[in-house]
């Protein structure tokens, strides 16, 4: 429970006959220092909420009306109650709720007589609650039970308070409250908007409707949860919500909802009163005018839901009536002058009665035999109260209309067992709950079964058909119209010998038999069934079905060979088309011939039969083709434009008779003009053709046919064609004489010339046959070829030309020039020094040797045996047929120009010297430098060599090239360039190195120098992490430090120093050993001492190696300070003991963590600027 606050002051108290829950408000409030929390004072219409201001006067504040309150200490105030009643404060979801509940063990939401009580006088300490006019809201929706008598409340009502922390407490009779409904503690937001959305779905679900579950009862017509009312209940009968103020523009005063009932209610109001005159006062004449009229209207969904008429008159008051029962209702009033409409009043809320179910629908009949039946119903509307019996009444068989009670109970069906076969029973039903008893339902009638009925009469022939019989058949006359009958049908086929088989089984008083044969005789009998048995079946009749027609023929058939025009049909009546369908023939012959018909044309024939029972259907089409002939002979085709020397163009007709087939191809014959053979020229479905291969000046013959799928028809008459001269014919191949390598003679005949003589002959010559170009153009038959290539191949052709045009060019032929001697070599190159040296040993130095390549010249087909290289004023070397030659014994950086040619020599003698050049040999190469070690330590060594500086621009002419030993005895190159120093690193502690260097220039790599070996001193120990003091009295510590593993088998020993004050550091007592801790005593307790500890290794064959020492930890004095606390307090003392700790430096690992987080932190910073900067 909050601390307690003076209560609240007010001018009249609060009835508190129901429970009030408000909604949760906003949040609180920080204002100030602490947290202030505001809270809302609900008034009612009628009543007034007194409170004290700062400055000490007292304001009545009068209801309607929210006041919010501030809490400065966030406690809740007590709430003072009148006896009977008891306030009691809920905790749920982080909201505290004061319910103002009667002093009773159970909670009933039924109404409660009004308690009036004089309001008291204003309470002196109400300044512990300041109001706060600016945080006004609207009013909290408030919740009631429902009303109409105490008694017992569903369960479903009741779950609407959920298990909470209840904190109960008892005030004093100090009636402080008037208007007062209940103090909310605003404590979360999200507590406030999630109340309101909840409110919000449940008035949408109510105000739309849902779908309802089959078989379920109908949803009662319930509150909301947490709805809105404002009225108060009076005498157990009804609500009552009452709005008083003064009417502005129009608007209604004061309104007022009186004796409530569940489908009814009175609306009472007062005329709006007059504006305001111009000097401000207020008119004292009330009276509405002669005109004035009001609309009343009410909403089901909502205070801001759509409202329906339900009253207009000029009456004060108004009954609403046809009402819903346990349902909340907003009522608004509105003023009406004439055609001027005034402001809807505020609305009122108030909630109908619950009352008596709404009558059921009458019982229905689930089963039954002839003794008992089983009913079965569903539940009615239960109008607010939850059903809790039904009453099912009877009249025993009796028909009097006097019913008596055969069922009370929840259930909803039910057995009634002990009854007569065959008899009439009515019902009616009713529903119950705690506030009454329903209207009966509509009286139904059920029956009972009854007896085994009796043989029924034989089956009459309704109607016949031919696969189909319909018969029907009467009901037993002994059994009653309630009695559920069912036949079943048997029929007999005549000759099948299975007897009677059933053919229908149902309720029904007719029955078509279907699948029957046709003219058959068929035997029928009925027997009648009910729940208790099965009757003998009746009389058997004898009934026929009707003779069908003749069925469908076979498809016809072809008798003989088809004709191509008639051919012989075999079955019955036939009918004939081509295009449509029509008779040909009619008689009892059982084939037909039929004649007149068309070559290659499709006929279509179907036959049908007549008989007593009618017309057959048609049978399946038969499909007949006539065959087809060859086509008539043609036209003779005809020249197209003027005959070519070759080639002539033909053009003709289709035939005038197709052979009852369309042409697919033509044949075009020709015979020479001194043969009469002919041969075939052009075969296609083209109606022109060009015919080549022709001899230029002849004449020739032309004759056409044409052909369809039955063959080629006969020859058309003979067309004369005479071609032009052409051009003349192929020459024959020319013939070529060599008289030296680079001359040949060409020489021809003339060709036949096609009528018109040759005027000139075409000589082409060329390296390769595919690019030959013309080199000679005349009248003669020969001609001289010069400048020629020796031992080159070379093509040549002729062609013959005249007016009439160009004839082919004769045959290629090769023709092949002498060999002579070699030509001259053409590019000569210089090796490099890769090149130079990639042979086997010996190596070549640069310096003294040349090496020169060329290409290899043309041989001009003798093969080249040597190469003879002139060097001026040395002796020539002849080499054998190779491209590469190596020249020794040359100056060092020595220009060699003017002097060197080479010259090819072959079988046939040598060819020309080629062009000289110019050579150079290079410096000699640099002799390495001496190595010397600068520096070392246990892991690096510092080489230099050379008197240049350490380091060098890599334009420097002269470079080195450092390499190191590995254990297999090769050389790992470290270093290549041009500096002068280099350091090792990632080296073993006391470990020899070999090393050798090289020196390089454009020269060439000198030789390396001789081996040069360095070793690593021994690693002195890693430094101690800072050692850890702890005092163990006044005069003595404790020093311990973490110990490091031994290095290669050497141990490892400590050394401790001590320093008290700024003196230097000594040694403790001399401490030199293995241990890891030392006891340190004879200290000063005044004094400050500071320790570090130093490790040492022990080598075995050398002396010994001091580490780095550790951070300086130090050892405070102890100190003892007692205070006393003051004369007003007491005379407590408290004693404030400071320990002394080491101070210990940071570990690797949370150094890294802390630059880590360092670096994060830049990168973010960074990546923002850059975002918002650049990006952006």
């Amino acid at each position: 429970m909050a601390d307690h606050t003076p209560p609240l002051e007010s001018g009249q108290l609060l009835s508190p006959e129901l429970p009030i829950l408000a909604s949760p408000p906003p949040p609180a409030m920080v204002n100030g220092e602490g947290p202030q929390q505001v809270i809302l004072v609900q008034v009612n219409p009628g009543e007034a909420f007194t409170i004290r201001r700062e400055d000490g006067q007292f304001q009545c504040i009068t209801g309607p009306a929210q006041v919010p309150m501030m809490s400065p200490n966030g406690s809740v105030p007590p709430i003072y109650v009148p006896p009977g009643y008891v306030s009691q404060i809920i905790e749920e979801n982080g909201v505290r709720r004061v319910l103002v509940l009667p002093q009773q063990p159970e909670f009933h939401p039924g109404g409660h007589s009004p308690l009036h009580h004089p309001p008291p006088p204003p309470h002196a300490h109400l300044p512990a609650f300041i109001p706060h006019p600016a945080m006004m809201p609207p009013p909290p929706h408030l919740y009631t039970g429902m009303a109409g008598g105490v008694g017992d409340m569903s369960s479903q009502y009741i779950s609407q308070y959920h298990p909470a922390h209840i904190y109960s407490e008892q005030g004093k009779m100090n009636p402080a409250v008037s208007g007062l409904h209940c103090y909310i503690i605003y404590l979360d937001d999200r507590t406030s908007k999630t109340h309101e959305r909840l409110q919000k779905k449940l008035k949408e679900r109510q105000a739309g409707g849902g779908g309802q579950v089959k078989d379920s009862p109908p949803p009662s017509p319930q509150k909301t949860c947490n709805s809105p009312l404002t009225a108060d209940i009076h005498n157990g009968i009804g609500g009552k919500g009452s709005e008083t103020g003064k009417g502005k523009n129009g608007e209604s005063g004061g309104k007022e909802v009186s004796d409530i009932q569940a489908r009814g209610a009175v609306v009472s109001w007062s005329a709006p009163n007059r504006p305001e005159g111009e000097n401000g006062s207020m008119e004292n004449d009330c009276s509405p005018p002669e005109n004035l009229s009001f609309e009343v209207s009410i909403s089901v969904s909502g205070k801001d839901g759509k409202y329906q008429s339900m009253y207009c008159g000029g009456e004060p008051s108004a009954t609403l009536e046809d009402l819903r029962p346990a349902t909340d209702y907003h009522v608004r009033v509105q003023a009406m002058c004439n055609c001027l409409q005034g402001s809807p009043s505020e609305a009122v809320s108030f909630t109908t009665l619950s009352c008596e179910p709404d009558p059921p629908n009458p019982p229905r009949k689930a089963s039954g035999t002839k003794n008992t039946l089983v009913l079965q119903w569903k539940a009615p509307c239960d109008n607010g109260s939850k059903i809790q019996n039904y009453i099912l009444q009877w009249d025993e068989g009796k028909g009097t209309g006097t019913y008596e009670q055969c069922y009370y109970g929840p259930q909803k069906q039910y057995r009634v067992t002990k009854l007569s076969p065959a008899s009439r029973y009515s019902f009616r039903l009713a529903a119950k709950n705690d506030i009454g008893v329903s209207e009966f339902s509509e009286v139904v009638d059920l029956f009972t079964s009854c007896s085994v009925p009796l043989p029924p009469f034989p089956p009459e022939l309704e109607m016949t058909g031919v696969t189909w019989l319909c018969l029907k058949w009467q009901r037993p006359t002994s059994s009653p119209k309630e009695d559920d009958i069912y036949y079943i049908l048997e029929m007999e086929e005549e000759g099948s010998g299975y007897g009677f088989q059933p053919s229908y089984d149902g309720d029904e008083l007719t029955c078509t038999v279907r699948n029957l044969h046709r003219s058959t005789k068929y035997k029928f009998r009925v027997a009648a069934y009910n729940s208790e048995g099965k009757s003998n079946p009746s009389q058997v009749v004898e009934f026929i079905t009707n003779p069908d027609r003749p069925s469908c023929p076979c498809r016809p058939v072809i008798r003989g060979r088809v004709l191509p025009n008639s051919f012989k049909m075999a079955w019955g009546e036939l009918s004939l088309t081509s295009l449509s369908w029509g008779p040909v023939y009619s008689g009892p012959a059982m084939e037909h011939v039929c004649e007149g018909l068309k070559p290659g044309c499709s006929y279509q024939t179907r036959v049908y039969c007549m008989s007593e029972g009618g017309q057959s259907p048609l049978s399946e089409t038969l499909q007949v083709q006539t065959p087809a002939v060859p086509p008539g002979p043609c036209q003779p085709p005809r020249l197209v434009g003027k005959p070519k020397a070759r080639e002539v163009q033909l053009r003709w007709g289709p035939p005038q008779v197709d052979g009852g087939s369309p042409v697919s191809c033509y044949c075009v014959e020709v015979s020479g003009p001194q043969s009469e053979e002919s041969r075939e020229v052009y075969q296609g479905p083209e109606l022109d053709c060009s015919v080549g291969g022709l001899m230029p000046g002849k004449t020739y013959s032309f004759r056409l046919k044409a052909a369809n799928k039955a063959g080629f028809g006969p020859l058309s008459e003979r067309c004369e064609v005479t071609t032009g001269p052409g051009a003349p014919e192929q020459c024959k191949s020319p013939s070529t004489t060599c008289k030296s390598p680079s001359c040949v003679v060409v020489s021809w005949e003339a060709p036949p010339c096609n009528g018109a003589p040759v005027t000139e002959f075409r000589l082409e010559w060329g390296a390769a046959e595919g690019c030959m170009q013309t080199c000679y153009t005349g009248s003669g038959l020969s001609h001289e070829v010069k400048g020629l290539l020796p031992a080159t191949n070379y093509f040549c052709r002729v062609q013959a030309v005249n007016v009439a045009g160009v004839g082919l060019f004769s045959e290629a032929v090769l023709c092949q020039t002498p060999c002579s001697v070699p030509a001259a070599v053409s590019n000569i190159y210089v090796l490099k020094e890769s090149e130079l040296n990639s042979r086997p040993p010996p190596v070549y130095s640069p310096s003294t040797c040349l090496g020169i390549c060329w290409d290899p010249p043309c041989d001009h087909g003798s093969e080249i045996t040597s190469y003879l290289i002139d060097l001026g004023e040395r002796q020539p070397v002849v080499v054998g047929p190779v491209t590469k030659h190596i020249i020794q014994h040359l100056q060092p950086d020595t220009s060699y120009r003017s002097v060197i040619r080479i010259q090819a020599l072959n079988s046939l003698g040598a060819g020309p010297f080629s062009h000289t050049f110019k050579l150079k040999t290079k410096p000699l190469p640099p002799q390495p430098p001496r190595l010397e070690c600068t520096a070392f330590s246990h892991q690096t060594l510092r080489l230099k060599w050379g008197d240049g500086p350490a380091k060098a621009v890599t334009s420097d002419a002269l470079q080195y090239q450092l390499q190191m030993g590995d254990k297999s005895g090769r050389f790992i190159s470290l270093y290549k360039g041009p500096c002068h120093t280099h350091k090792v690193q990632r080296l073993n502690e006391s470990t020899s190195y070999t090393f050798r260097i090289q020196a390089f220039n454009e020269a060439g790599e000198g030789p390396f120098s001789n081996v040069y070996t360095f070793t690593t001193p021994r690693s002195p120990p890693a430094p101690v992490k800072a050692p850890k003091v702890e005092r163990v009295d006044d005069n003595s510590c404790e020093v311990t430090w973490e110990a490091l593993p031994p290095m290669k088998g050497d141990p490892v020993i400590y050394t401790l120093q001590c320093m008290m004050g700024n003196s230097e550091f000594k040694q403790v007592l001399a401490y030199k050993g293995a241990a890891t801790s030392f006891h340190v005593q004879n200290l000063q307790s005044s004094s400050d001492y500071r320790f570090r500890v130093c490790a040492i290794r022990q080598c075995q064959d050398a002396p010994e190696l001091s580490g780095p020492y550790s951070p300086t930890v130090t050892l405070s004095p102890q100190r003892n300070d007692v205070a006393l606390s003051g004369s007003a307090a007491g005379s407590g003392s408290r004693t404030g003991i400071e320990s002394n700790r080491a101070r210990q430096s940071l570990t690797d690992e949370q150094c890294a963590f802390l630059l880590l987080m360092v670096f994060a932190v830049i990168a973010i910073l960074i990546a923002f600027v850059i975002q918002y900067f650049v990006i952006k």
